[in-house]
């Protein structure tokens, strides 16, 4: 086990002993070539330091009364490229404004292509709440896609997932996830893998363990499943939990673009209309493992989410969205997918982040789309999503 360490401390860690070394292990092509090299064998235990450290702290200023319902939000930020906005819209959007719980993944640390900005901590300051971040990846570049082209470098190259709240949070864990690829072949060079943050909040009369998570994006159905079951392992027999976050449950197998192609011409064949129910549903056939593990383990999905309501949406003419998959698939599939879409304006929903509670009582579930779809710039390409918990 890696040393404790200070935010601050790892901070300096990254800027001191690590990134002088980026330049050289960004040359790497795979996560085998990179272990393999001289200068990360010399640097991986800080490495592993960085990674093993949460941030928990607080900004709180007031003591939140007891309620007899709470609020709980999560949301994908995006990595918190419109961190701005997305503050102003917790300050005064009328559901938001009175939200108890944010389980927010996407968030980086000293990254160029959020301002160099610690996200949630921000966010966190500004709104006067306790927060929780664990961090997944040390990023060796910018980005990928259209984040490669921002302008500035990295100040640290951190990326994780986050809790906040109106109440104390202790105990922060991580629970690391299995890669679902190699995050050194492409253009984004990551060190790290996804990590789930599990943290106690201490709701008045509601004790409870809340739980960010972010399944991976490029992985198989069975991967996604398997990281589920990590994160259940690793909660063990806790009474009261609420999992929330973006769970990728895009039905396909995205391990690696050919697959991807080849689901998508199934589901073409299978006709566009039943496919999409899939996208919506998909807890009926292509990620009902995952959803059936969940049950198994005493974890309701059902109640705290509105079913088949899309969360996210791809969008054939998005120019962003375009250059960002244009990195993984061939450009030929962008015309294939354009005629397959000809019938639904060119844009196909997804049902991707969702919520799941044992021993709560969850109300009310809802989705916002107005904080992404009809803006000229959206804060997010993932909705929002909220359930209130019944103590």
């Amino acid at each position: 086990m890696p040393p404790r360490h200070t935010p601050s401390e790892v901070y300096a860690l990254i800027e001191g002993e690590l990134k002088p070394h980026f330049e050289a292990l960004v040359e790497c092509a795979s996560t085998s070539e990179l272990r393999a090299h001289p200068v990360y064998r010399s640097i991986e235990s800080t490495v592993l330091t960085v990674l093993a450290t949460t941030d928990l702290g607080s900004y709180a200023s007031v003591e939140a009364p007891p309620k007899g319902r709470y609020r709980v939000l999560s949301w994908n930020l995006e990595r918190g490229v419109e961190l701005e906005g997305q503050i102003e819209a917790c300050r005064t959007h009328p559901y938001l404004k009175d939200v108890d719980l944010f389980l927010l993944t996407e968030t980086d640390v000293g990254m160029a292509r959020s301002g160099n900005l610690a996200v949630a901590q921000t966010m966190a300051r500004e709104l006067g709440l306790y927060y929780a971040f664990a961090p997944c990846y040390l990023n060796l570049a910018k980005g990928s896609g259209v984040e490669f082209d921002v302008a500035g470098e990295n100040q640290l190259g951190l990326h994780g997932n986050a809790v906040l709240s109106r109440y104390p949070l202790s105990s922060a864990r991580a629970i690391p996830l299995k890669n679902g690829k190699d995050k050194m072949s492409g253009r984004e060079k990551r060190l790290g893998n996804q990590t789930a943050l599990a943290v106690d909040v201490a709701l008045p009369g509601l004790p409870l363990t809340a739980v960010a998570v972010h399944l991976d994006a490029q992985s198989r159905q069975s991967h996604r499943q398997k990281q589920m079951l990590d994160i259940l392992d690793a909660l063990g027999d806790v009474d009261r939990a609420l999992i929330g976050g973006d769970w990728n449950t895009t039905t396909h197998n995205s391990s690696r673009a050919f697959y991807a192609i080849m689901g998508y011409w199934l589901r073409v064949f299978l006709g566009i209309d039943r496919s999409i129910e899939h996208y919506l549903h998909p807890y009926r056939w292509f990620e009902k493992g995952l959803f059936s593990l969940l049950e198994e383990r005493g974890f309701d999905y059902r109640s705290c989410n509105k079913l088949g309501e899309r969360t996210l949406s791809y969008q054939v003419d998005d120019m962003k969205t375009r250059k960002n998959l244009g990195e993984w698939v061939p450009g030929w599939c962008f015309a294939f997918i354009r005629w397959a879409l000809r019938n639904h304006e060119g844009r196909c929903p997804l049902k991707v982040d969702w919520f799941a509670a044992r021993g709560l009582v969850t109300e009310h579930p809802v989705v916002f789309h107005e904080f992404r779809e009809g803006r000229t710039v959206p804060l997010s390409d993932h909705d929002a999503i909220g359930v209130e918990l019944v103590s």
